[in-house]
């Protein structure tokens, strides 16, 4: 293949097309698993892979395949693609790149003249942000069998709403069992992303090859301790559940500094005090934890430790508090064949790759589970993601797409 061309044109404008269905202003993005934006973001891609001669079915999480049928289509496919949910006051190239970027790569193979022996498909996997129902990846946890129907179904968002209910109101049909792919359905998998680090735009790379892709352990923690009004109980007779969430916050820093390991890292995103007033001692507050590494035992020894300060700082001060596990996800391996392909796609095109490792997690962290699989990163300015400013360049856009589209090629053999 000397030649592939990328209509980086049309792909720009679909893009912006796709970022218009928000629930923030632009530049601005919040895109909700199952509402409206959401629900047009379904509708357009459906319309873009059928435009594409694609052909588009559903599954009962609602997750997207969008397959171009290959000569041979008993084999196992290949699959590609990512996410067009989008956190609150996020970006529009998060996830997206890798939907619309994947719906190009496959316009730019038939223009070319290429057709597959195995299925391609383009993956549109449902809500790859945590933002509803409190946990990631939820469509490809289930087409992986890393969680069950019953827990998925139970799962509730901040309204009290069932995901099964919700998600059957969005007409999602059918039973959460077969959303599990049977064994042997992928061939691989390779996924399109922007960086959401500085690393490439820092070094001058345009392409990285990811190596593994690191997983959370995600904690909730409740400290109760005892309210009071702020004027009224002395200093030696509080049980201030605030003093006791802030010394954990700093143990959850210690716990990533600490650890010896650059790709250890800790962090505490939520904290949420009851009851919120000034001149009220707060009697119970919620911390939300992510400690994360692509080493299981350096990741799990970080989260000991901080459970050893959380039970510390609440037997010190006299407080109650639980420690819920909301996921603790094993690290995934990247499928050296397609670490390889991804090379040599680069190679092909004479640009330089670097391999890497990805400190966020994606769906292809759980498409690891049943198939090899690798990740394809392109710089974004200034490292910059999950913000309204997050930006990838057009120019790096296409090379993506292209290396993608090579890989997909390579990869079918």
């Amino acid at each position: 293949m000397k030649s592939l061309a990328i209509d980086m044109a049309q792909l720009t404008r679909e893009l912006q097309t796709l970022s218009r269905f928000s629930d923030a202003e632009a530049p601005a993005v919040t895109r909700v698993l199952f509402t409206p934006p959401d629900q047009e973001a379904r509708t357009y891609f459906r319309k873009l892979a059928a435009d594409a001669g694609l052909v588009v079915r559903d599954d009962p999480a609602g997750n997207l395949f969008a397959r171009w049928v290959g000569r041979e289509p008993d084999r196992p496919a290949l699959g590609t693609g990512s996410h067009t949910d989008a956190i609150p006051f996020s970006g529009q190239y998060d996830g997206t790149v890798g939907v619309l970027g994947a719906i190009e790569a496959v316009r730019a193979l038939k223009r070319s003249g290429w057709t597959p022996r195995r299925s391609i498909d383009v993956v549109m996997f449902t809500s790859e942000e945590p933002t509803r129902f409190g946990i990631g990846c939820l469509g490809s946890r289930l087409m992986s069998g890393s969680l069950t129907p019953v827990a998925a179904a139970a799962l509730r968002d901040k309204e009290g709403l069932a995901f099964e209910d919700v998600r059957r109101g969005a007409g999602c049909t059918g039973e959460l069992a077969a959303v599990r792919l049977p064994e042997g359905f992928y061939e691989s998998f390779v996924e399109l992303h922007i960086e959401q680090g500085p690393l490439l735009e820092r070094e001058g790379t345009p392409i990285g090859a990811v190596t593994a892709i690191a997983a959370p352990a995600a904690l909730r923690v409740q400290i109760d301790g005892e309210g009071g009004h702020a004027g009224a109980v002395l200093m030696p007779d509080r049980k201030d559940a605030l003093c006791a969430a802030a010394e954990i916050v700093l143990a959850v820093e210690r716990a990533g500094n600490e650890s010896g390991r650059i790709d250890t890292v800790a962090t505490t995103g939520l904290c949420q005090v009851h009851p919120g007033a000034c001149n009220s001692i707060p009697s119970r507050v919620v911390l939300e934890i992510d400690i994360r590494d692509i080493d299981l035992a350096a990741r799990d020894g970080a989260v000991e430790k901080v459970r050893a300060a959380i039970m510390h700082s609440a037997k010190k001060r006299n407080l109650q508090a639980s420690i819920e596990v909301i996921n603790a996800d094993p690290p995934a391996a990247a499928g050296k064949e397609i670490v390889a392909a991804i090379q040599k796609a680069c190679s092909d095109m004479g640009l330089n790759c670097k391999t890497m490792v990805s400190r966020a997690y994606h769906d292809s962290l759980f498409m690891a589970r049943i198939c090899p699989t690798s990740m394809i990163f392109i710089p974004c300015r200034g490292g910059v993601s999950h913000r309204p400013d997050e930006y990838s360049c057009p120019e790096a856009i296409a090379q993506g797409v292209e290396v993608l589209a090579r890989t997909l090629a390579e990869l079918d053999g």
